[in-house]
């Protein structure tokens, strides 16, 4: 059974929602990520109000919307 194509940060629409597993850098996966930074810092960022708070989709599902993530980056001056 082939495994589900992920698509990539630049093609989802802006109203999609990404896990932080998928928005930061993983040094094991070596899989491209959006943010120049560790998950730890993701959450240090959100708790001083310098990153876009996450949505919680479910009890165990929280999750940024893709348009304010990439809002943040363009103020950033950083391309993802």
């Amino acid at each position: 059974m082939a495994s589900p194509i992920i698509p990539s940060f630049d093609t989802l629409p802006r109203g999609a929602f990404i896990r932080a597993s998928r928005l930061v850098q993983n040094p094991k996966t070596g899989i491209p990520a959006p943010l120049p930074f560790s998950e730890p810092t993701l959450w240090r960022k959100v708790k001083a109000g310098t990153f876009p708070k996450p949505s919680k989709l479910s009890e165990k599902v929280t999750a940024w919307n893709v348009g304010e993530v990439r809002d943040w980056l363009q103020a950033q001056g950083v391309t993802a």
